[in-house]
């Protein structure tokens, strides 16, 4: 035999429930702004689609019977559900719930990136946030594909279907054994840096300090002594103090210390020398919390936004 279907909608469970409150079917309709009579013809035809009394009806009021009272527990979870549900709808359509993966470099865990992330967090508290470190190409790629929403990464990712928008930039800091002759200066020139041994990581940003390197330091027929290992910054700065070489890194990098080094700021004849950061997205990503964190990053970042691609 096919099951019964009844065809009772939200507004039948929210009229018996206001009755059941009030205790009275007038009080209930004037509270919910109604004519009497539409409400009890609600609660009835209510009544005649479940085939039982759902309330006794007296000159004192209306209170509800044996089946109206269980009747009555399970439709306020149901509205009570339904309304979260509404709920939960309306804010992940407004970017103010749902989930966003923000992916980037290890190097850049503090500092910036930190500072925005946790005031995202804080106006959001509903949005779920999943962070994933990971190299430029593997951010880049998990864009296309999707598994992520934005990458902040240095330099141009040049993609066709991406969209960017600058945010902020780095100092450019030396990091020298404790005991090396630069460690007494206050500010470290490209010239002093000459014949150094630099110590490299692999891993983003480091591509883009040796492009810097190249730019500052090479000439005709000499180019600065660069070793490339396939470890991250913190190991860097353990071959930096064991006096192997030196290295460069930007103010992010110096949120963690290392016994035997200490950092110095490099700078030329105009200045520091800065890394920019960029956020990347993909145009056709319409996750609202995607919105929402841009409009964080135009917030926190409008002088660097407004000149974005």
């Amino acid at each position: 035999m096919a099951p019964l279907v009844l065809a009772i909608d939200i507004r039948h469970l929210r009229y018996a429930i206001a009755a059941a409150d009030h205790h009275s079917f007038r009080r209930a309709a004037e509270a919910l702004r109604l004519k009497q009579s539409s409400l009890s013809r609600t609660i009835r035809q209510l009544e005649d689609q479940l085939g039982v009394s759902l309330f006794e009806r007296s000159r004192a009021g209306a209170r509800p019977t044996r089946a109206g009272i269980e009747f009555l527990r399970t439709a306020r979870c149901i509205v009570e559900d339904f309304q979260a549900m509404v709920s939960n709808a309306q804010a992940a359509g407004q970017g103010q719930a749902g989930q966003i993966t923000i992916g980037f470099y290890s190097s850049l865990a503090g500092g910036n990136l930190r500072a925005t992330v946790l005031e995202y967090s804080r106006r959001f508290p509903l949005v779920k946030l999943q962070l994933l470190e990971g190299a430029r190409e593997r951010l880049l790629k998990g864009l296309k594909s999707g598994t992520i929403d934005i990458a902040i990464v240095s330099g141009d990712p040049n993609g066709p279907s991406s969209q960017t928008m600058a945010l902020w930039s780095e100092r450019i800091f030396v990091a020298l054994p404790e005991k090396h002759p630069l460690a007494d200066h206050e500010v470290v020139s490209w010239t002093d840096l000459k014949g150094e041994t630099f110590l490299l990581s692999g891993y983003d940003p480091g591509p883009d300090v040796h492009d810097l390197l190249i730019a500052k330091l090479a000439a005709p027929g000499d180019r600065p002594k660069v070793v490339t290992y396939d470890v991250s910054s913190p190991h860097i700065k353990g071959l930096v103090s064991g006096g192997m070489g030196v290295t460069l890194m930007s103010d992010s990098c110096l949120n963690v210390t290392y016994d035997g080094v200490v950092y110095r700021e490099a700078r030329d004849g105009n200045g520091p020398n800065r890394i920019g950061y960029i956020a990347v997205w993909e145009v056709r990503n319409a996750n609202p919390a995607l919105q929402s964190f841009l409009r964080l990053l135009r917030e926190r970042y409008p002088v660097a936004a407004r000149s974005s691609t």
